[in-house]
């Protein structure tokens, strides 16, 4: 029984780090990584938001691990980089807009 345990918490403990991403496979921005999540805006794709996590490390690289994601979402969605930023959340002019400790980054991929 006592086996049977620890069998199954090695393999709990296995199983948990494998959902971790490998620290050298992670892209870092100024030396830091941040977690960036993106989402869609209402039911068209190109209209998103991006959600950059721990921006305290530093804003500047937290801006570019946004423009990074959403510049990934563009390219492989719709097949081009070209983004059109939402004045206030424009990496380019150095917007900074923080919700809940977390970078805020909104545009739409320009579609052709």
């Amino acid at each position: 029984m006592l086996n049977r345990k620890w069998i199954a918490l090695a393999l709990a403990a296995a199983l948990a780090l494998t959902a971790c991403g490998k620290p050298g496979e992670r892209v870092r921005f100024d030396g830091n990584y941040y977690p960036a999540k993106l989402s869609k805006v209402g039911e068209r794709r190109e209209n998103f938001v991006v959600a950059v996590g721990d921006p305290g490390q530093g804003v500047a690289g937290a801006r570019e691990a946004g423009r990074f994601e959403a510049t990934t979402h563009c390219v492989k969605t719709f097949g081009d980089s070209d983004i059109t930023w939402l004045a206030g959340y424009d990496p380019d002019a150095g917007a900074a807009v923080i919700d809940d400790g977390k970078l805020i980054l909104r545009g739409s991929c320009v579609i052709w």
